[in-house]
Order: C-alpha cells, then sequence, then structure tokens
C-alpha cells in the first residue's frame, strides 16, 4: 500500500508534528509532502522519510516567513503528484487538505483545527492587525475562507482531533467526522518524589506553551502579579517582549527548556495553568501524566480533559478575577487532587491509545467511503490499547 503523509508545514515539533511522528511509525513506507522542511528540528522517526517540499520551500526567506506565502499555499498543494497513492492522509490546520488524488485513493484528513485565522479567531487576528493588513485582510480571508471550503470537498473521510474540532468540521464544512484524540507521550513524564525540589520550597505555579496572543498568558500574569503568588511561564513566542512588559516581580520567564527541564518543572509545580482557548491541548495531559492538576479555562478541548474536582478545576470566564477564583479553590483543596488518579486519566491520550483507534477510523473510513485499500499487504502497525 502506498501512503502519503501531507503536513502543512515541518518547521516546528509540537502538536501536529507529534500526531505525524506517531503517523510515520504506523506507516514506515509513507512518504510526507509538505510546503517547508526543517529537518534539524524534527525527530529521527520523520527524517527517516523520504520528504517533499513544494515550491514555497525555495522562496526567499521561507523557513522563518513561510506564513507569509500562506495565499500561494492553495496553488503549491495542486502541483503535489499523488497519483501513485493508494492512500493519502493530511494532517490539517493549515493549507494541507487541498491536494488532488486520483478517484480510487482514499484522502483522510486528520483536522486539528479549520484555519483559525479565516474561521473561529478571524475577529481577533483582524482586530490586532495594523492599519496596512486591516484594510486587505477582509478580501484576502474571504478568498481563503472559499477555498478552505472547496478543498474540504476533496476529503473522503474526515477524523477530528477532539468533539470542539467535530463540531466546528460539522458547522464550517458541512460534514461529519469521528473523534481521535492527538497522542501524547505520556511515559516520559512522571510524579516527583518531593514537590517544589526545583525551586527550593517555595510553591509556584507553571504555564507551558508558545508564547502568542490566544493562549492568553497575559491573563495568567495579571492574576499572579494581583496575587503575589509565584508562576513560571515557559516558552518562546512574538509576544513574549510585551509579556515581559507585564509582568510583576512574581512572574518568572524560563524561556525554552529541553525535555529532561521540563519533565522536572512539571513535576514539581502546585498546578499548571492554561488560560486560553484550545482545539483540544496537549499541556493538560502531559501536566496530569506528571501528577499535577490543571487550572483551566472551561472552553474547548480542556473540557474534554479536564474533570473538575478530579483532575483539575475549570473557570467560565476569561477574566483576571475568575482565574484568581479557581487558584483561590484549589488552594482550599490541594490534596483532594490524587496523583496516581491523575496518572491513570492521562493514560487515555496515550500514543498507544491513538494508533489503536487511528486504525479503527481508517477501518470506518474504508467502510463509509467504498474504497478498497491494496489487498494482500501488511496492515498499519497496530498496537493494543492500555
Amino acid at each position: 500500500m502506498r501512503v502519503a503523509i501531507v503536513h502543512y508545514w515541518l518547521v516546528n515539533f509540537r502538536g501536529g508534528e507529534k500526531v505525524v511522528e506517531a503517523l510515520c511509525e504506523m506507516f514506515p513506507q509513507a512518504d510526507l509532502f509538505t510546503h517547508v522542511y526543517s529537518p534539524e528540528r524534527m525527530p529521527e522517526r520523520i527524517n527517516q522519510h523520504r520528504v517533499k517540499t513544494s515550491f514555497i520551500a525555495r522562496l526567499p526567506f521561507a523557513q522563518r516567513w513561510y506564513q507569509k506565502y500562506l495565499l500561494l499555499m492553495p496553488v503549491a498543494l495542486e502541483q503535489f503528484d499523488l497519483r501513485e497513492y493508494d492512500l493519502v492522509i493530511s494532517s490539517e490546520s493549515g493549507p494541507a487538505k487541498g491536494v488532488l488524488t486520483r478517484p480510487d485513493t482514499l484522502h483522510l484528513c486528520y483536522c486539528h483545527t479549520p484555519m483559525r485565522y479565516v474561521w473561529s479567531m478571524y475577529l481577533d487576528y483582524l482586530k490586532n492587525a495594523g492599519w496596512a493588513k486591516r484594510l486587505v485582510l477582509p478580501w484576502v480571508m474571504h478568498r481563503l475562507r472559499q477555498w478552505d471550503q472547496l478543498s474540504a470537498n476533496r476529503v473522503d473521510f474526515f477524523v477530528a482531533n477532539s468533539h470542539n474540532i467535530s463540531r466546528q468540521i460539522k458547522k464550517y464544512y458541512g460534514r461529519p467526522s469521528v473523534v481521535v484524540h492527538p497522542p501524547v507521550d505520556v511515559d516520559r513524564f512522571a510524579p516527583a518524589d518531593r514537590p517544589n525540589g526545583v525551586a527550593g520550597d517555595r510553591p509556584y505555579y507553571l504555564c507551558v506553551g508558545q508564547l502568542v496572543r490566544y493562549k492568553r498568558f497575559d491573563l495568567a500574569i495579571e492574576a499572579f502579579n494581583e496575587m503575589a503568588i509565584r508562576l513560571f511561564i515557559i516558552g518562546e513566542g512574538e509576544e513574549e517582549r510585551a509579556l515581559r512588559r507585564l509582568a510583576g516581580p512574581t512572574v518568572t520567564f524560563l524561556g525554552y527548556q529541553n525535555a529532561e527541564s521540563l519533565r522536572k518543572y512539571y513535576a514539581q509545580c502546585e498546578a499548571v495553568v492554561f488560560p486560553g482557548e484550545e482545539d483540544f491541548g496537549i499541556v493538560p495531559i502531559e501536566a496530569m501524566a506528571s501528577g499535577r492538576p490543571v487550572i483551566a479555562y472551561g472552553r474547548g478541548g480542556a473540557l474534554e480533559t479536564v474533570i473538575p474536582g478530579e483532575t483539575g478545576i475549570l473557570f467560565d470566564t476569561q477574566t483576571p478575577a475568575a482565574l484568581i477564583e479557581a487558584v483561590k479553590c484549589y488552594e482550599k483543596v490541594p490534596r483532594q487532587f490524587v496523583v496516581s488518579r491523575l496518572v491513570e486519566h492521562s493514560r487515555r491520550f496515550s500514543k498507544e491509545n491513538f494508533m489503536h483507534q487511528f486504525c479503527t477510523a481508517l477501518c470506518e473510513a474504508v467502510q463509509h467511503t467504498g474504497i478498497d485499500l491494496p489487498v494482500g499487504q501488511s496492515p498499519p502497525q497496530r498496537r493494543k490499547a492500555s
């Protein structure tokens, strides 16, 4: 069976790329197609595969400015020659699903999210754009929105990374989907023998993620400034300078941390603060695998991972006051959150479970579409669910 995996860009190793890594393990014969590729930032599992880039990769400064070439990506996708492949898996949150395939090729789209900047977060991007961008953005995004809906018709079967995204696929594309939560490497994390070992005996809360506007780290900073409680922030991004200006003396920026340091900070914090609305959100699962509860905004993917009173606390409005109240609620009952229960819950989102559920979804796609994959070949690797 000839398999192609199409991913929007391979320049950073984040949640979407972790899905690609798991798919590469399941389909070791697959070829990868993407707009821009930075092998030095990818794990060996991905780099072992043949990777083909679009003409975007040959444009000036593509490694840094790839997102500025967004309007060219629909055309670039259609230049990929996928005629020899029996199964095409597109990994979508940017332009990836718009490839052209043979009529008898099964095109399965694993959707992390419909493009945020043209759908659910369009007005936020418009509001925060400069005056020049605000003049052209409505016209540009209108055309991109039309193409995105059109390209959804090229997909035979949708798989969503959460029920939250399944609803968005139905709303924006008018298509049903099955839900397979993304893989989380829960085995990489473990509870600490003693809390707060990284930072002495003084407790701290933790935020982890890319420092971009929609993750709302500004909300966490304002809340912890007011409470005068220590907050550590791990991550880098375009909003770092503005966030540093906002931070008071109890907020510490730790920048990028390697896997071992990240594991320690997770395991030894009081709780992980998750103030943004995410499509799914891997950070809460990593926190639970480390035996720590999560204080999260109760919208989006957090509703599928955080069980109030068992694995964390949810707050209803994105305001510093609501987050402060949630932290106070946690500090009244910290022993309510049992480490073994947190770790057990995180196992539901393991890579093994992802592989098992993805295989089930692939079988359902074959039955639903009537497109037969080649007979007599070895099936994708399937592991027993934990």
